[in-house]
């Protein structure tokens, strides 16, 4: 899968949880979201592409990766 497709992803599900009024429970959400429906290639893809800078990832992206990459 290209980085553009997971990047889009990602801020798709970003958006969603954006919504929630407490940023820490909302990258909570997002880290579950990805652990759950997001297949290990995809995970460690969008790790690497924010280690590599994360471009064009949201910021509550970027949270929830760099949080993902913790437990992963």
């Amino acid at each position: 899968m290209h980085n553009e497709n997971l990047i889009k992803m990602a801020n798709d599900i970003s958006a969603f949880f954006a919504s929630d009024a407490e940023h820490a429970s909302a990258v909570k959400g997002m880290v579950d979201h990805l652990t759950k429906f997001w297949e290990p290639r995809m995970r460690k893809a969008i790790i690497a592409h924010l280690n590599e800078g994360g471009e064009g990832l949201s910021e509550l992206a970027k949270d929830a990766v760099k949080q993902l990459d913790a437990v992963e």
